[in-house]
């Protein structure tokens, strides 16, 4: 991976417009790896159909113009679920992560959400450490959920019904 110079700025967050969809499709397909032909046509054709989700929210990470990281968010009743979060390999360890996270967690507290559920590779201890930084905790352990077999460890971040702070908890089952 060849690491480009820091962010000129913090990434803004917004929704994912059409003309987005090649370029947060190309992050999701370098990120997720998706076996089969094609990855990067069915991750555009995925995102589309996000698109046509009342409860679904596409959001994008941007410097200026140019999308650095993407999220697929669904929003349904109490609960909000991060589908897909990455940024760009030549963004990683720059904020990108972190802003489209905290993006997902105000979007929740907009919604009276009291909670937020992901699944994460077992082995991905980036995202991991991202999470547990926010708040999340360890609830579960999916076995072989991914399609290569790996593990996914499933995480929640509770936020307090009253206030929409995060509130805080030991991990459920060992990662």
């Amino acid at each position: 991976m060849t690491r480009t110079a820091a962010l000129p700025a913090a990434p803004t967050v917004r929704p994912l417009g059409p003309g987005d969809v090649p370029e947060a499709a190309a992050i999701h397909a370098a990120a997720f790896h998706e076996p089969g032909p094609d990855p990067l046509e069915r991750a555009m054709s995925a995102l589309r159909d996000e698109l046509g989700r009342p409860w679904a929210r596409v959001r994008v990470a941007c410097v200026g113009e140019r999308v650095i990281g993407m999220a697929v968010v669904w929003v349904v009743s109490d609960t909000v679920d991060i589908l897909d979060l990455a940024s760009h390999p030549d963004h990683r360890r720059q904020g990108v992560g972190r802003a489209l996270l905290e993006d997902a967690i105000a979007l929740a507290r907009e919604h009276g959400a009291c909670s937020i559920m992901l699944e994460v590779r077992r082995t991905n201890v980036a995202a991991i450490a991202l999470y547990r930084q926010a708040g999340f905790a360890a609830i579960g352990v999916r076995k072989r959920y991914y399609r290569d077999d790996e593990d996914a460890v499933q995480m929640a971040l509770v936020l307090d019904a009253r206030t929409g702070d995060v509130v805080r908890r030991p991990d459920e089952v060992d990662v």
